[in-house]
């Protein structure tokens, strides 16, 4: 049975908002149980075949685990409880990669004052081009304060550092289009099934940009006779770099949560974004996007931001598939 401080409603809610986290090809790799004698919510890790090649190191699954538990934070305290998170914890799951307790009451909410429960639900990948409006450097530096936050840097490079990041993106594009194994997984990863809960449905993919600047995934490559839309894209992308001073199992995690509380403050903030993580695929190219002339440190993401459409939401698998009730 559940505690009386906790209902199945409430319960259910908390994963709703948790499994609302981006993933990488949206593969969903978390799964989660309730431990009612503690009022835990532990987040397990669910191994990615599909993504053997594309994530060796299992550094994408972790990342995806770490915006779930962020997302896991900000319902938490919605529900008037205070969020006390260990990560890695020392069990004999090896798959066991956070436990979240509910203590309470809660302090004040996470965005600092900003609505991110709100944003759970609005925040979409969008792959769609955005306009030329600049983002106020007001923003900007909010947004690396709160991934300051989580134990990350989200650092705003010029615009000729953004052509190398970009340059380095379009190579690691190229390398997975070329590659027989990457391509089969990353067409594994497109469905266009309406009952499927995993994977990205075509809608959502959109358009290469016709100008070439912005490197985007080009699912349309994988598909026999079929040709990707193109379209104009902002001239000048504003890209964010995310990264972390270490680069362990725990490092990863605290990015992904980084990497989900900046994208839910964007998304109060109206602004809009998208994940380019092709460079971050390969081992040398990922190295190769580092500013030596900003210290040591490891890069986990390039945040593409601006203003624009929102972008077409991804399919999430229902509570009843993830969660695991003890008692």
């Amino acid at each position: 049975m559940l505690t009386s401080e906790l209902d199945s409603a409430t319960l259910e809610g908390l994963v709703s908002a948790a499994v609302a986290a981006p993933s990488l090809h949206n593969t969903q790799p978390w799964r989660f149980r309730f431990r009612p004698d503690t009022t835990t919510l532990e987040v397990h890790a669910v191994p990615q075949p599909a993504l053997r090649i594309t994530d060796p190191s299992g550094r994408g699954l972790h990342l995806s685990v770490g915006a779930a538990v962020f997302n896991l934070r900000v319902a938490i305290r919605q529900a008037g409880h205070e969020p006390v998170v260990r990560l890695l914890p020392r069990t004999p799951e090896p798959d066991l990669l956070a436990a979240v307790r509910l203590a309470g009451p809660s302090r004040p909410p996470e965005g600092g004052g900003r609505d991110l429960y709100s944003a759970i639900w609005r925040r979409h990948s969008s792959r769609l081009p955005f306009t030329d409006a600049p983002v106020p450097a007001a923003i900007l530096t909010e947004l690396a304060e709160a991934a300051r936050a989580e134990e990350a840097f989200l650092e705003l490079p010029s615009e000729q550092e953004i052509h190398r990041l970009l340059a380095a993106t379009a190579e690691g594009e190229r390398r997975a289009v070329s590659e027989p194994g990457r391509r089969r997984e990353r067409w594994q990863a497109v469905q266009d099934d309406p009952s499927r809960h995993y994977g990205i449905p075509t809608e959502a993919i959109g358009p290469l940009d016709a100008e070439g600047r912005l490197p985007q995934r080009d699912f349309a490559a994988l598909r026999p006779g079929e040709h990707q839309r193109t379209a104009a894209f902002e001239a000048r992308p504003r890209v964010a770099v995310l990264g972390t001073a270490r680069d362990e199992p725990a490092d990863w995690l605290r990015a992904g949560q980084a990497l989900e509380r900046v994208l839910l403050l964007a998304t109060a903030h109206g602004l809009r974004a998208s994940l380019l993580s092709q460079a971050l695929e390969w081992s040398d190219l990922r190295w190769a996007l580092r500013d030596p002339r900003h210290g040591p440190g490891h890069v986990q993401m390039l945040i593409r931001l601006g203003y624009g459409p929102e972008g077409a939401p991804t399919p999430r698998a229902p509570v009843a598939e993830v969660l695991d009730r003890d008692g």
